[in-house]
């Protein structure tokens, strides 16, 4: 609170006017990217695309994300177990069934050949733990084009594992 407090120019004490708690921070921080995924998600498989096509955007709708929210996207990796309940509870939920989605699409991708056949989970495991560092990545390199980061990413991540 007190590098938020100096950040903004006023007295740790004074910005709890403002704010009630660390944990409402956390939580209004937390929940808002977790609801932008999930959003991102539902479109994803709205669309009448092929599997490995949707894992492509998946991708990109984590560099967009990245991009656009790179210090909330920081909390992502290891503050979320700060979340008290309900909060914590939403936030499990949201992302179980995001990652749920996620592997559905990689198996579905692997069924049709899109994909070489390897454990769906490691392969969640290894595209999601890329692409939830990647804030850590792009704030050195945040003079990188974006679109070839989306591009490079899928090419590293996916066609790497493509058959």
């Amino acid at each position: 609170m007190r590098d938020i407090a100096r950040e903004v120019g006023m007295e740790a004490a004074s910005l709890y006017n403002h704010i009630s708690s660390k944990q409402l921070l956390l939580k209004e921080l937390l929940l808002e990217i977790a609801q932008l995924f999930t959003e991102g998600m539902k479109v994803i498989n709205s669309q009448d695309l092929p599997s490995f096509e949707k894992l492509a955007a998946l991708i990109r709708l984590h560099v967009d994300i990245t991009v656009s929210h790179t210090d909330a996207i920081s909390l992502l990796p290891s503050e979320w177990v700060h979340l008290e309940e309900p909060s914590l509870q939403a936030f499990i939920k949201l992302k179980d069934a995001y990652e749920k989605e996620f592997k559905a699409i990689i198996t579905l991708a692997m069924k049709e050949g899109q994909l070489k056949e390897l454990d769906p989970e490691l392969t969640l495991f290894s595209i999601l733990s890329t692409l939830r560092w990647l804030y850590s990545w792009y704030s050195k390199y945040s003079s990188k084009d974006i679109d070839r980061l989306k591009e490079g990413l899928i090419v590293s991540l996916l066609h790497g594992i493509k058959t």
